[in-house]
This record gives structure tokens, sequence and C-alpha cells, in this order.
């Protein structure tokens, strides 16, 4: 999907100088959370584990669940946009985010700190990147990795417990400028080198 005068990062199919990857097409199945027809293809196979598990093994209710939030990215007059796949709201605020990519966790944990930074007007105290099989939890204030595995995503009643100690800082607006700047680099740019390479294809 084109954005106004820009892109979209990470869905939709491939035109010749868009950034948009294009996935192998599968047919259509019915999303979890929102019970919409999607277009289904190997890593939104993956996304809708993803989100079984934060329902059936995680205790968090549907509506908990906010799919694919975008962000808006302006870098040097360069515009496009950065999805997030999956932000969990407790009591009204955005606990933690989760980042779905296939591969190596570490080369997403930056961008998914940049997301976390950058996808609220307060900082996501929690950051988590997942290749379906594996994951990894990051402390956004601090970028440090707190936890590993899959079953190391908080779960709603660990999520309620922690909300309260929490806190919801604003970032200041150049602080604000160079997750922007980074999280374009590393999903805006990145995404194209990759499409323009065909990495992505099955």
């Amino acid at each position: 999907m084109r954005h106004p005068q820009g892109h979209v990062v990470g869905w939709g199919s491939s035109r010749r100088g868009d950034i948009v990857s294009t996935p192998l097409i599968l047919g259509k199945t019915v999303d979890f959370i929102t019970g919409q027809p999607i277009v289904d293809t190997h890593d939104e196979r993956a996304r809708q584990k993803i989100a079984r598990f934060l329902v059936e093994d995680k205790g968090y209710r549907k509506e908990d669940i906010e799919l694919r939030s975008k962000i808006p990215l302006s870098v040097d007059g360069n515009r496009a946009t950065a999805r997030v796949d999956f932000v969990i709201r407790v009591d009204g605020k955005a606990f933690a985010i989760i980042i779905f990519g296939p591969g190596s966790l570490v080369s997403r944990e930056r961008s998914a700190l940049a997301a976390a930074r950058l996808v609220e007007r307060y900082e996501v105290p929690f950051a988590v990147v997942t290749n379906g099989e594996d994951a990894e939890v990051l402390e956004t204030r601090s970028g440090k990795v707190i936890a590993e595995g899959l079953d190391a995503i908080p779960s709603k009643e660990e999520a309620v417990e922690r909300i309260g100690a929490l806190t919801f800082e604003e970032l200041p607006a150049k602080r604000l400028e160079k997750e922007q700047r980074i999280l374009y680099v590393f999903d805006v740019l990145a995404e194209r080198e990759c499409d323009e390479f065909t990495c992505s294809l099955y």
C-alpha cells in the first residue's frame, strides 16, 4: 500500500520505484484478531501464530492488541511509513510493541527500539523482536535485551502487575528526529535494498 507521497514498509506488493517487497501470496485467510479477510503469505501465517500465542497462551484479550500501527517518517525530505505488527495495550497505555521478521533477531533490535519511541506520543516501555520461533524482549529506555524466548514475552497478568510502576515519558524533538532517521535507515532503506535484490522472494 502506498502512503501519500511516500511508501509503506513491509506489506503490500512492489512496483518499480517502490520499497515494498513482494511476498508469495498463497490466497486469503482470516485474521485471528479482527476476523477480517487478509492476504495469506508465509509471513502472515507467522504473525497469526504470534497473535494466537498472545491470546491463548499469554492471556491477552483480542481488544488489547492493536495491529499494523503505522509510523509516518520524514527524513531529509523523504517520506515513508513504517509499521508495527502488534501494539499491546494495558489499562489504556501501550505496554509493549512486537516486531516480526524472519531470520536474525539482533539485526532488528535497533529499529524495534526506534519504533517503540515513535509509535506513541510517549516511549513504549518494552519492544519485542521475533521471527516466530524465538524472541527477544528489550527494555526501551535502556535499549538492553532483558529476556529471551517466546515464553519471556510478558503475560497479561504480568503486564497488569508492572504497568503501575512504569513511566511513559515524551521524548524531546531532537531525540525523535534521531529515532526517525534510525528507523528510516534500518527499515526503509534496508527494505528497498532487499527488494532490489529480490531477497524476500520465496
